[in-house]
């Protein structure tokens, strides 16, 4: 079965039919819509829906994409990775996009980044990998500059770090939304050997991924708010805000803040103040150029190795 037909099939068993609008008597083996119900709903044949979901359909029309989103009431994001896996199977001619080999922060980035003393920041890239980072973001997460660059990835940390994953006061909801971020994220470069590789160490060694990753969850970064007991700074409670990089192809700006004159603020500036004192500062290299001899490597880079 390919991709679709197992995103099809999950997105079905979390349809009930009552949230739908259509009758509920008779034994149901397992949740969520029928074939048949689907089918009379995005107005296809049950042997379509049974070829799509098996993976023998040929082609599919946008239209017949998006009535099969709309019957199965998907957001924008779980509709563009619908699009996607119809793509990457053949059966739609969506462009496929191609992953790069390297992705690397420009030093104008960095700049901002350093000038950011008040709130945590840091770059994610493909995969969810950090890219780059200031020093109040390795003060409330950990000293990326400590990590091998395989290590500085961020669902990596939340699941397999004890002192990432011990931060976060609800790890839960939080580790699942990062599984949604990665789904959304193989739905765009599913050949990805680096993300092939990250899926399956996490798959292997935590069995909450493995579930979660097989649950088809998707999900495209957005603002939120997270609570954090930090060992130095206690307990936070902050926003954080994704915004995109433009020029800088698959990369955002993950910024954290507190509500003004809250005790969340008062720690965020103690643990700034900290920061400044016990954090390294890092040398700032251009885009493209070679460290200064003795220099530690950029946080702006990040090679696929």
């Amino acid at each position: 079965m390919t991709e679709l037909g197992e995103y099809l099939r999950a997105c079905r068993a979390r349809v009930s039919a009552e949230q739908v609008g259509l009758p509920t008597s008779g034994h149901r083996r397992v949740p969520g819509l029928r074939r048949e119900e689907l089918a009379s709903l995005a107005g296809v044949s049950v042997d379509y829906i049974v070829r799509l979901e098996q993976g023998r359909v040929k082609s599919a029309s946008p239209a017949i994409l998006t009535a099969l989103a709309r019957a199965l009431e998907l957001r924008p994001d779980e509709e563009e990775y619908l699009l996607r896996c119809a793509a990457e199977a053949g059966i739609s001619n969506e462009a496929k996009p191609t992953a790069s080999r390297r992705q690397q922060v420009s030093q104008a980035t960095q700049v901002l980044l350093d000038s950011m003393v008040n709130v945590p920041a840091l770059v994610l890239g493909r995969r969810m990998d950090i890219l780059a980072w200031n020093s109040l973001s390795a003060a409330l997460f950990t000293d990326y500059s400590r990590l091998p660059a395989k290590r500085r990835n961020h669902i990596w940390l939340t699941f397999l770090d004890p002192e990432v994953r011990g931060l976060y006061a609800n790890w839960a909801r939080v580790a699942q939304e990062c599984v949604a971020y990665l789904r959304m994220d193989a739905g765009r470069y599913p050949n990805d050997p680096e993300l092939v590789r990250l899926v399956g160490e996490l798959s292997l060694k935590d069995p909450d991924f493995r579930r979660w990753w097989s649950d088809h969850r998707v999900r495209s970064q957005r603002p939120g708010r997270k609570e954090f007991v930090h060992a130095i700074a206690g307990e936070l409670s902050l926003d954080f805000q994704v915004l995109d990089l433009r020029g800088s192809v698959d990369q955002s700006l993950l910024v954290y803040t507190a509500e003004p004159q809250s005790p969340s603020e008062q720690a965020l500036t103690f643990l700034a103040g900290w920061a400044a004192t016990e954090i390294p500062v890092r040398p700032t290299e251009a885009a493209g150029s070679s460290p200064r001899p003795g220099a530690a490597p950029s946080s702006g880079e990040s090679k696929d190795e």
